[in-house]
C-alpha cells in the first residue's frame, strides 16, 4: 500500500513540476542537491547535468553547422565550374569541339579518373578518341540502358556489370563507382571513378542535370535543320 501510494505521490509531483517550469527559479538551492541518474552509474546535480546536456547539444550544433558550412563550398565549387562549363560550351563553333570541349571538362575540372560519351549518331570532325564510342540507338549494346535513355534520369552509385562492360571496355576493371547522365536523342555520358565513395546513390544530382542541360543545348546550335 505504501508504495502505491509512494508512486502516485512522485507522479503527482512529476507533473505539477511540468505544469510549473519556473519552479526551480524561486528555490535555486533544490538545483544543486537535487541528483540525477548517470548512464555509466555515478550521480550528479540537477545543474551540472543540465549543463553537461547544453554541452552535448552545442557540439551537435556545432558539428552540423561545419556539415552544412562545408557542403555550401563544395556546392559553391560546383555551381562556378558548372557556370565555366557552359561557357566554354558556348564558345565551340562545331558539335565536335562542343562534345571535345565536354570531355576534357569532366576530365579535368571535374576530376574524372574515366570519362566516356557514347553518342547515338555519328559527328562530323569528331574523330576517334578513348573517351568516345558511336553506337546506334537500336543496337543491342544499348539495351541495358534503354530505360534511362528514355526518361533521362541520371544514375550515381555502382552500375551494373552490362551497363560497366560497354561504357569503359577493356578498362572496366578500374571503375568502382560511376556517374551516368543519359541524354535523350544524343547519347550517354559517363563518369567512372576508382572510389567505390566518389559516386552513390542517393547523392544530389543538379548540376548532373545542369551540365546536360548545357550541352544539349549547346548542340542545337549545330543541329542540321
Amino acid at each position: 500500500m505504501s508504495e502505491t501510494v509512494e508512486k502516485i505521490a512522485a507522479h503527482d509531483v512529476a507533473a505539477w513540476l511540468r505544469r510549473h517550469p519556473a519552479f526551480l527559479k524561486q528555490f535555486p538551492d533544490l538545483t544543486l542537491t537535487l541528483v540525477v541518474p548517470r548512464d555509466d552509474g555515478p550521480t550528479a546535480s540537477l545543474a551540472s547535468y543540465q549543463l553537461e546536456v547544453l554541452r552535448d547539444k552545442n557540439r551537435e550544433l556545432s558539428r552540423r553547422l561545419a556539415e552544412l558550412a562545408a557542403n555550401a563550398q563544395v556546392n559553391e565549387r560546383l555551381a562556378v565550374r558548372t557556370h565555366q562549363l557552359t561557357l566554354a560550351l558556348m564558345k565551340q563553333t562545331s558539335a565536335a569541339d562542343t562534345l571535345r570541349a565536354m570531355a576534357a571538362s569532366l576530365e579535368e575540372d571535374f576530376a574524372g579518373d574515366l570519362v566516356r560519351l557514347v553518342l547515338l549518331h555519328p559527328v562530323a570532325g569528331l574523330e576517334q578518341a578513348p573517351w568516345l564510342q558511336v553506337i546506334a540507338a537500336d543496337s543491342p549494346a544499348l539495351a541495358a540502358f534503354r530505360d534511362c535513355l528514355q526518361d533521362g534520369e541520371p544514375i550515381c552509385g555502382r552500375l551494373q556489370p552490362e551497363k560497366n562492360a560497354v561504357l569503359y571496355g577493356e578498362r572496366v576493371g578500374e571503375v568502382q563507382s560511376s556517374a551516368l547522365l543519359p541524354l535523350p536523342g544524343v547519347g550517354l555520358i559517363a563518369v567512372g571513378s576508382h572510389d567505390a565513395n566518389r559516386f552513390y546513390p542517393g547523392m544530389g544530382t543538379l548540376f548532373l542535370r545542369m551540365m546536360g542541360e548545357s550541352l544539349g543545348v549547346a548542340l542545337t546550335r549545330f543541329a542540321q535543320g
